[in-house]
């Protein structure tokens, strides 16, 4: 991850806190997995995870202890977007657990819905679990497993997901090879008729162009959303053309109220989103990320 980025992280943590964090840390737990090394930090009422790699060392996911369903960062916020085109997913999947924040709010907005969690790290599922109320139940699972080969099965055993998210994080960046054009087809494939995918992303990265260029080979044009130009941006993808797809006033209003709790303005995301077709902000000959294309190539270039 770049500097920026870095330095973007750690600002947008000083702001929520108030102070400077790294003073009144208050370090929990850590433990080195196979993957990462693992923290839980404690900054007063706020706990946050961290991965510590060699290159960066940056947070996961937060919850405020006196109210966890309250959302702490702008990036699961935004994630809330594809509602807006899918209001009421029956079956969610989603690639990356951090500390569970998402399948929470999500389990607990849509009590019926089944939601898979997919994480490579048993350590951080066992995390989530114990520090960050990360809860699991008959329709609420979670399996240690890589989100690609995952989804593979998925795709064998014909199953079909009307949501899925895009969340995992290594520590540096997106794993490589869940950035591709084939590992992006594959979860295409994966949707329902009408199912919407939503990708958490960086605004700030050498790979935005390339990103940019590579869902949309996969995807056509798609709506991405972000709060300012240094911070996490979303995109919202589908499996139909979302060209004709319009979003009701209603369901914006629906979406607000029942959102709120979980201090999410769906209203403010929804006047953010731009839609490719009329703001494409990359170069027509970008290149298209391939399983043979490395995007770490690019990531660590001058």
């Amino acid at each position: 991850m770049h500097n920026a980025l870095r330095i973007t992280l750690f600002t947008m943590i000083s702001a929520v806190l108030g102070c400077n964090s790294a003073v009144q840390a208050k370090v929990i737990h850590q433990e080195k997995s196979l993957y990462r090394n693992i923290l839980v930090e404690d900054h007063g009422d706020l706990r946050c995870l961290k991965f510590n790699v060699r290159s960066s060392n940056t947070q996961q996911s937060c919850l405020y202890k006196s109210d966890p369903d309250k959302l702490v960062f702008n990036y699961t916020k935004l994630l809330m977007s594809g509602l807006l085109f899918n209001a009421e997913p029956k079956r969610v999947l989603i690639i990356g657990l951090g500390g569970g924040t998402m399948s929470n709010t999500l389990a607990q907005l849509f009590p019926e819905s089944h939601i898979d969690n997919i994480e490579i790290d048993d350590a951080v599922i066992k995390v989530a679990r114990r520090y960050f109320g990360f809860f699991e139940n008959e329709r609420v699972k979670s399996y240690q497993q890589d989100g690609r080969l995952f989804i593979k099965r998925a795709l064998l055993k014909k199953q079909s997901y009307d949501w899925i998210i895009l969340d995992a994080f290594n520590g540096d960046y997106i794993p490589e090879h869940l950035l591709t054009k084939e590992f992006l087809q594959e979860a295409k494939n994966l949707l329902t008729k009408q199912g919407i995918l939503t990708a958490n992303t960086f605004s700030l990265s050498k790979l935005y162009h390339h990103e940019s260029a590579t869902y949309k080979a996969v995807f056509g044009d798609f709506y991405q959303v972000a709060n300012g130009e240094k911070s996490n941006r979303v995109i919202i993808a589908a499996r139909t053309s979302l060209a004709n797809k319009v979003v009701a006033p209603k369901t914006v209003e629906q979406l607000y109220q029942a959102l709120l709790p979980y201090n999410v303005d769906i209203k403010q995301i929804y006047s953010k989103l731009r839609f490719t077709q009329q703001h494409q902000d990359w170069p027509d000959n970008t290149r298209i990320l391939t399983d043979q294309f490395s995007p770490a190539n690019l990531l660590n270039s001058d």
